[in-house]
């Protein structure tokens, strides 16, 4: 028997006892150098100067073209084609057909039959099953992620992509392009010069700060990166770049949620052929659940467009789409949750810390810039006996100087309020990315999403802050 997701479902009784014992370990954003300078400093830069970051290795690259092109992506997604003209870009959103998130991507339009889709795995495993389980005229071509551990081996990807970002980076645009940058509206693409290259440019900003995404073929990388440093330096602008320690941070600041645990584990017809597609060594099958929460029904820890501030986008007048009338159904529920930061107490994170130097078993260790552990989070988040919301992605801003986290709680929660969260694991489980420890509390503040300042007055009406 071939071995799938449904299989290895099978093996383990139950897909949280599978995915909360996974062995995969920490994950890994690949390549890219954990620290240039350090990433404190990193940090400040997106604030304070400009920051580079090498986005060119971490994330799945989907191509999808062909006469159904357009057909195909809209039926599979919550978003509205209505006004997606060339040179635009989205964020797009697929859900099951029971209405749960299964990932996003960020989606570039072409021409007016090709698109690159751009993100993690588990909204490009589900389109390419997509693409060969129905009848489309469409051709998807798939560009994996680089390996998390390439072990001195050479890594080729499709294409390079860049983003330069902070308060000091539109000089740098100016200097590389070799005049005045035209201006681009809010995830428009435009051509600009860096040197003798003509590249695409999005314009973007992940953690509130101005800034643009550029992408290319790979073999022209090298030419790209060392062309931005030289225009920095010509600038007089001191770019730094950043590390993959650092990277993954900006989103706490932003209130993007990157990795919600994707809806397909349950559910009949199209999810159940989707299990049998996806192998055993899929990031579905392999990935790993952490957290205080432990619950035996798979569905506690799925998340749907409106808890994640997704709502305000999704296509209602398209006469159909995959999970329409699961979202019609679940539109105004009082059950939703909502986004918010959670900004974790001091006193707490340092005693938590401490206990690391102290004999017996310590509690969770804190590891910094980023405590994540697994690949998707869920820690109990308290009202007293009743749980109220789930922090779902943690890490330490130097910028703000404190722990944070990324969540939905209950709607009557409201920002300023002190929960408490509940921090560890209340078991052992088979997870090599956890230590022997001991559960405990930590106070958590809901705060607004996104939590900086910058972020908020740049993505006003944006899905980073918008919540239902």
């Amino acid at each position: 028997m071939t071995q799938s997701l449904a299989t290895k479902m099978a093996a383990a009784g139950n897909p949280v006892q599978m995915l909360r014992n996974s062995k995969i370990g920490m994950y890994v954003y690949p390549v890219v150098a954990p620290e240039f300078s350090n990433w404190r400093v990193e940090q400040e830069a997106w604030r304070k100067s400009a920051v580079l970051f090498d986005q060119s290795h971490h994330m799945d690259e989907v191509i999808v073209e062909g006469p159904q092109a357009t057909e195909f992506l809209s039926h599979h997604g919550i978003n509205s084609f209505a006004n997606f003209d060339l040179n635009r870009a989205k964020h797009y959103v697929p859900v099951t057909p029971n209405g749960h998130v299964i990932g996003d991507h960020i989606i570039f339009r072409e021409r007016e039959d090709k698109y690159i889709l751009v993100g993690r795995a588990p909204t490009s495993n589900w389109l390419m099953f997509c693409a060969a389980h129905g009848n489309w005229n469409v051709r998807l071509r798939y560009d994996p992620r680089s390996p998390s551990r390439p072990e001195g081996e050479r890594v080729l990807r499709e294409h390079y992509r860049f983003q330069i970002q902070g308060p000091d980076a539109p000089k740098i645009f100016e200097k590389m392009n070799g005049g005045p940058v035209q201006d681009i509206k809010f995830f428009h693409v435009d051509w600009i010069n860096v040197g003798s290259k003509k590249v695409q440019a999005l314009r973007h900003g992940m953690s509130g700060a101005p800034g643009l995404e550029i992408w290319g073929p790979y073999k022209d990388k090298d030419y790209i990166h060392s062309t931005i440093l030289q225009a920095a330096r010509d600038a007089g602008v001191d770019l730094v770049q950043c590390g993959s320690r650092a990277y993954s941070t900006n989103t706490l600041e932003s209130g993007w949620i990157p990795s919600p645990l994707p809806g397909i584990y349950t559910g009949d017809g199209m999810l159940a052929d989707y299990r049998d597609w996806l192998g055993a060594d899929s990031y579905e099958a392999s990935g790993a659940i952490g957290g205080s929460f432990v619950s035996d029904n798979i569905e506690d820890y799925y998340v749907n467009p409106f808890e994640l501030g997704y709502d305000f986008y999704i296509g209602w007048k398209k006469p159909d789409f995959i999970g329409k009338s699961a979202l019609e159904a679940m539109k105004g529920s009082a059950s939703n949750r909502k986004k918010v930061t959670f900004e974790w107490n001091r006193e707490d994170v340092l005693k938590v810390i401490a206990s690391a130097f102290e004999q017996g078993t310590p509690f969770k260790w804190i590891d910094f810039p980023q405590p994540n552990y697994a690949s998707s989070s869920a820690d109990m988040v308290m009202h007293g006996d009743k749980m109220v919301g789930m922090s779902m992605f943690n890490g330490y801003s130097f910028n703000e100087r404190c722990v944070l986290s990324l969540g939905v709680v209950d709607q009557s929660v409201q920002v300023g309020d002190v929960l408490t969260m509940k921090w560890g694991e209340p078991e052992t489980t088979g997870k090599t990315s956890t230590e022997a420890h001991k559960q405990t509390e930590i106070r958590v503040r809901v705060s607004p999403t996104p939590y900086a300042s910058e972020a908020r007055e740049n993505y006003a009406d944006s899905w980073r802050s918008k919540s239902s």
